[in-house]
């Protein structure tokens, strides 16, 4: 009740034009008087009084009077302060706030008071929802509502979004800065994240936190500024867990960029600008080379080469990530035959699936076809699959990584030591090869502790007999270390970047002559 006071209060005189202030002035007051939380402490002694001064005739009046009072002042679908409430919340929806900032931005005017917003998400919470249950993970966002609202004041408004999501907005001070909200940030993502006991243990949640000042955000509206908080929300969730960003220029000038990506992505798929590169592979062992990954790469007329980082989240909101691998599967076996055709000797190409090809259930057959397209041997493709996609497989999923194992594909199992796979997830899949991340890489010539993470992922991989290859190679040095410990293949820039199809030839033919000049390294056995 104190929250829909704060409310009511927190839209003045200045939204309304002169004629309606005697009017909602009337209405404020006697709506308070009769309904609001002080009138309700002294409803049963009112009720009692009247019954002894007037008697039954007073008690029956009474009863009359109320109900059709309550109706005049409290309309469908509001509280007493006028906020529009979910019937499944207890807290305000998304619209009720916008409608309060959205009066709080005229006061703020009026006054030379500032205000803030902020959005609060919970890190990770599907994880929680799938471990306690539905029932449980409702009763932990209920008792994270309790602490957010006790962390903030008696006239700031707190509101349910989406999922794990609160925002809040804070009643107007005279001095709202830059360190101010952060503090703030700081405030409700600690209140969060105090521990939590669930069913006999203790749970640690972390939040991710976006906020806005009214004042950063152009042509600010209560809509504007809160999707202002959830764009640095979107950021800190990039730079997390448990990160805080505010709303800046620099951040909406990426977000104008980000959108006129997505425009223009679509074209760029059609029309070229957005293809595959080759990076190579090597085999430690004799220095040939095993393969080639393709890479998807943008090369812009205006913009120069877009790095994947920048235009795969505008692919992936677009929807057409299914596209995009159709475009770099095309262009993979393509080259695979131009290679064949020049007499070079490259035995595979590796081409990343996205978890959306995969939920294809006619993948098996689209990439049967492809390769009768190109005449080629089903060996001679690479299925890069990442290690998050393994983790958490689905029936469909599951099935096309086993077909095309069964085709004859190898399955590479990307980016290994991020992600959550477990070893009968290795076996299930018939995974042939895995690809171990450059964060087990890097300095492994001179961190001891490297060496001892990538002994141990070699030697698992030899007694499961699948082939290895590391990525990010950037040193002589972790290429020799990598070949003494017994990894099959490398790739990274210390070999080559990622490059056009038509640089790869003479690339190739360069290698080739400098390993007739160049001294074996020779492979230890063991570990």
């Amino acid at each position: 009740m104190v929250m829909i006071q704060a409310f009511n209060t927190g839209v003045r005189s200045s939204m309304l034009p002169n004629s309606t202030l005697p009017l909602r002035g009337f209405r404020a007051t006697l709506r308070s008087a009769t309904i609001g939380p002080r009138a309700f402490a002294f409803l049963p002694a009112i009720i009692l009084g009247g019954f002894w001064i007037g008697g039954e005739g007073a008690l029956i009046t009474m009863a009359l009077i109320l109900p059709a009072l309550y109706a005049v002042l409290l309309p469908d679908g509001k509280n007493a302060g006028g906020v529009i409430f979910d019937p499944k919340e207890v807290l305000p929806t998304r619209k009720a706030l916008t409608e309060h900032l959205d009066g709080l931005l005229m006061d703020t005017a009026a006054n030379g008071r500032q205000t803030l917003c902020l959005t609060v998400e919970l890190d990770d919470f599907s994880s929680i929802a799938e471990r306690f249950g539905h029932q449980t993970s409702d009763d932990i966002l209920n008792r994270i509502s309790e602490r957010l609202t006790d962390a903030l004041r008696d006239d700031d408004l707190l509101a349910k979004l989406d999922g794990p999501r609160f925002a809040a907005a804070l009643a107007p001070i005279r001095h709202m800065d830059l360190e101010v909200a952060i503090q703030m940030a700081g405030r409700l993502q600690s209140a969060v994240e105090e521990p939590l006991a669930v069913g006999g243990t203790t749970v640690y949640i972390s939040a991710s936190v976006g906020f806005a000042l009214p004042s950063r955000v152009p042509n600010a509206t209560g809509t504007l500024v809160l999707e202002a908080t959830e764009h640095a929300l979107a950021e800190a969730q990039r730079n997390g867990p448990s990160a805080i960003r505010g709303y800046s220029a620099a951040m909406h000038q990426r977000i104008v960029s980000h959108h006129n990506l997505m425009d223009e992505v679509a074209d760029a798929l059609e029309n070229g600008q957005i293809c595959a590169w080759f990076q190579p592979q090597i085999s430690t062992d004799t220095g040939q080379i095993s393969g080639f990954e393709a890479l998807a790469r943008w090369q812009h007329p205006e913009r120069g080469l877009v790095t994947p980082g920048e235009f795969l989240p505008a692919v992936d909101e677009a929807g057409l990530m299914e596209r995009l691998g159709e475009v770099i599967l095309n262009d993979a076996l393509a080259a695979l035959r131009t290679w064949d055709a020049t007499g070079l000797s490259v035995p595979t190409v590796g081409v990343n699936f996205s978890g959306v090809e995969l939920h294809n259930p006619k993948l098996i057959e689209k990439i049967k076809w492809e390769l009768d397209r190109f005449d080629l041997e089903p060996e001679r493709l690479c299925v890069e699959i990442l290690e998050t996609v393994v983790a958490r497989p689905h029936d469909i999923i599951t099935r096309n990584i086993s077909g095309l194992s069964d085709l004859g594909c190898g399955i590479d199992l990307d980016d290994f030591g991020t992600g959550h796979a477990s070893i009968a997830s290795i076996r299930r899949f018939a995974v042939s090869r895995l690809k171990i991340d450059r964060s087990f890489v890097m300095k492994l010539d001179s961190d001891a502790d490297q060496r001892r993470m990538v002994s141990a992922v070699l030697t698992m991989a030899e007694r499961l007999g699948l082939d290895t290859l590391a990525e990010g190679v950037e040193t002589v040095g972790e290429h020799a270390m990598l070949a003494q410990l017994g990894c099959g293949h490398i790739q990274g820039f210390g070999l080559a970047r990622p490059m056009p199809l038509e640089d790869t030839a003479e690339w190739i033919r360069r290698h080739t002559a400098k390993l007739r000049q160049s001294p074996t390294i020779q492979q230890r056995t063991g570990t």
